[in-house]
């Protein structure tokens, strides 16, 4: 099985708001006659990068992991200032997961396969509760 990598997506409140801000790249891109591929931008770049093939970026919304989006490519460059960075090249669709509570942490982080939550197609979750009922029964230890 593919190799993960889990990262906070800071500022999101929603896995709405995250399908929005995608959309709203994807249309400068086009604006700007840039090839139309989704592009996250990371300081580093993973070592493992072989093991990726086939993984998923999972995203850490407001301390819950919700959702997630394929990895299509990982491209190492460097910038202007000769630092090492790297481009994930993601597939825009965002694909819901089950909910998983994780910390906080700085950058990306490797997730094995087997820590990665399910789908939340596959899992059967009841997706018809508010996010913020939802999360409050989670946080009371009832979901």
């Amino acid at each position: 099985m593919a190799l993960h990598l889990i990262k906070l997506c800071v500022g999101c409140e929603s896995p709405e708001q995250l399908e929005g801000w995608i959309e709203d790249r994807l249309a400068l891109r086009r604006q700007l006659g840039d090839p139309v591929e989704q592009i996250h931008t990371t300081r580093m770049v993973p070592r493992r990068m072989e093991e990726l093939s086939g993984g998923s970026l999972y995203w850490v919304i407001k301390g819950m992991v919700r959702a997630r989006q394929r990895l299509l490519e990982v491209r190492p460059f460097t910038d202007a200032e000769g630092i090492g960075r790297c481009h994930l090249v993601l597939e825009p669709k965002l694909i819901r997961t089950e909910w998983q509570p994780r910390r906080p942490f700085q950058g990306w982080r490797y997730l094995k396969p087997e820590d990665a939550p399910p789908d939340a197609d596959e899992a059967g979750g009841d997706d018809t509760l508010p996010d913020d009922l939802k999360r409050e029964l989670h946080d009371l230890g009832l979901l």
